[in-house]
Formats: structure tokens, C-alpha cells, sequence
């Protein structure tokens, strides 16, 4: 099942970015044990998520993409751009991509999807996934307070805003 989803990545990647190379391993992940349910972590998406934590203290900056400042989807932009990974530069296109997965069953290097526009639930910011465990989720994202932080799900604010996960890996 992961090898179709894998294909289907890749072939939709390709045809949507053109001819860019992606490192995108088939190789088989190590599995983690959740309970009595075994998970798989692409090697990859662990990639994906230190990249992302290398940024962690930069400050926010509408459109950024650098250590100088990045935005939310900037962040996630750049993050998979370090593993020649092809991905959409806004939020919202990114909220396409992937396959849709449960809130409880969400894992590292998954995106978190929100909309923090007051009346609306139109995704407009994203976050990735670094801690998942039974109610427990952690992303890290960059807030327009204070950059790139980690935060938690269970948070008030963060918790009514939520509006989807998607898995990529």
C-alpha cells in the first residue's frame, strides 16, 4: 500500500513540477511500535523534520524562506527543498497534497493543516509534526509572534483551528 501511495506521489510530483529530481526513498522505513499497532516513519520524513528543527528561533518574515526569516509555508517549503524534494510554496496548495490521515493517528514528518482566520476554514497556515504519540502532537511551524517555534496541538488556540493532516511520506 505505501509503495502505491509512494508511485502516486511521485508520478503526481512529476507532473506537477516538471523534471526536478526528487531522493524520494523506496527503500523499506524502520517501523515504530505504537502500542500494539506498528507504524511506519520514512527514513525521509525524519530528514524533513531536522531540517525543519535547524530553523527553529528564526523570526517570522511574510514570504521568507532563509535563516534571515520564513513564514509558516516557507518553512515547510524550504525544509523538504534541502532533500530535493519538489513541494508547493503556499499553505493552502500544500493542504492538496499527500494523503488525508486521522488526527489520532497522525506521526512525525506528517503536516498539520489550520485556518486562523476568524469565521473561516480556509487553510492558511501549516505546521510539521515532530512528537505524536496518544494525545499528544507537537509541530513545528513560524508564528507571526514569535518565528519558529514548537507548539502544541492541544493548545486552546491551535486545537480550534486545526482543520486537517496529511501524511507526504
Amino acid at each position: 500500500m505505501q509503495k502505491l501511495v509512494f508511485i502516486s506521489l511521485s508520478f503526481i510530483f512529476l507532473l506537477s513540477c516538471g523534471s526536478s529530481k526528487s531522493k524520494i526513498n523506496t527503500k523499506k522505513s524502520p517501523t515504530k511500535t505504537t502500542g500494539t499497532k506498528k507504524t511506519s516513519i520514512s527514513p525521509l520524513a525524519l530528514k524533513v523534520v531536522d531540517n525543519a528543527k535547524s530553523y527553529k528561533g528564526t523570526r517570522y518574515k511574510y514570504g521568507g524562506t532563509t535563516k534571515k526569516g520564513m513564514d509558516c509555508s516557507g518553512l515547510i517549503y524550504t525544509a523538504f527543498k534541502e532533500e530535493q524534494i519538489v513541494f508547493p510554496r503556499i499553505s493552502k496548495d500544500m493542504a492538496t497534497h499527500g494523503k488525508w490521515v486521522d488526527i489520532k493517528k497522525v506521526q512525525k514528518g506528517d503536516l498539520l493543516f489550520f485556518a486562523t482566520k476568524k469565521g473561516s476554514r480556509t487553510v492558511n497556515h501549516v505546521g510539521l509534526v515532530t512528537t505524536a504519540r496518544t494525545g499528544h502532537v507537537e509541530f513545528i511551524h513560524s508564528s507571526t509572534s514569535k518565528g519558529v517555534i514548537i507548539s502544541n496541538l492541544a493548545e486552546k488556540y491551535w486545537y480550534f483551528a486545526f482543520v486537517q493532516a496529511r501524511r507526504v511520506f
